[in-house]
């Protein structure tokens, strides 16, 4: 509790769960004024871009950020009883889907302040597939390239887009945590819906295409292009997976990749 014992002070924070250790930050369930929270404190400086995301969306579609100063963090705790995994593993996936779509067509609305600083290129994003000389990622690698070189529609993106990413709030709805803060073409926000949440869910053939229709009709995408992004992105996760000896995760991405590429033929 060491960490967070300055900002409890601070913020005159009560403790109200057991302290969650990640591989970029520390958080601590709260109480302020008798409303949970979460405190948050960042290790890495992608946790500080994350930061600053979620203070640009302001509370629309995402968790409100209540203070912020230095490496700290205090958020709205989103209170509801819904889990958009588990509406997907129980024969719900085309609401899950809508859901997530809605999410991050809010997210991706225009908003009247400037963009944050620092937001990641997605060139640089790709930079691991790109230097990969994997052969089950070669298609993946060549369809990013091309991709990376001709994108359309360049807004900030969350980045980070999933099924435990967007979480039920029973008085303000579906919010979103977590963003990346990346910069490059909307399409690739919808990406990780598809390797998520499970191998089952993700892998299903036809599951799968009707999840391309579903997003592409939803966010008004060209099904190819989304399908090619699924791929380029697959195989980029595919990599990192690699890199962090996940052999499982590793399977699931590469199948994804032989799914996206069948699909596009």
């Amino acid at each position: 509790m060491d960490a967070f014992a300055y900002w409890l002070n601070e913020w005159s924070l009560t403790a109200d769960g057991s302290p969650i250790r990640t591989a970029s930050s520390d958080l601590l369930p709260v109480v302020r004024d008798g409303i949970p929270a979460m405190l948050k404190i960042a290790r890495t400086e992608a946790e500080l871009r994350s930061a600053s995301v979620m203070v640009w969306y302001n509370g629309d579609g995402a968790v409100r950020v209540l203070e912020t100063k230095g490496p700290a963090l205090l958020l709205e705790r989103a209170r509801g009883d819904q889990s958009l995994a588990q509406m997907a593993r129980s024969g719900r996936d085309e609401e899950a889907t809508r859901i997530l779509c809605a999410a991050v067509r809010t997210l991706h609305a225009p908003k009247d302040r400037a963009a944050p600083p620092g937001l990641v290129p997605l060139a640089r994003w790709f930079r691991a597939l790109q230097l990969s000389d994997v052969p089950a990622v070669a298609r993946s690698k060549a369809v990013a390239r091309e991709l990376l070189a001709e994108m359309c529609d360049v807004m900030p993106l969350h980045g980070d887009i999933h099924h435990d990413n967007v979480l039920h709030d029973g008085q303000r709805g579906w919010l979103a945590i977590d963003p990346k803060g990346l910069l490059g073409e909307r399409t690739f926000d919808y990406t990780n819906i598809f390797c998520n949440p499970d191998r089952d869910s993700a892998t299903d053939p036809l599951l799968f295409a009707r999840r391309v229709t579903q997003v592409s009709q939803a966010a008004d995408l060209d099904r190819f292009r989304l399908l090619k992004w699924v791929l380029a992105y697959a195989g980029l996760s595919a990599v990192w997976c690699m890199e962090d000896g996940d052999g499982d995760s590793v399977d699931l991405r590469l199948a994804i990749v032989e799914r996206a590429s069948r699909e596009l033929g």
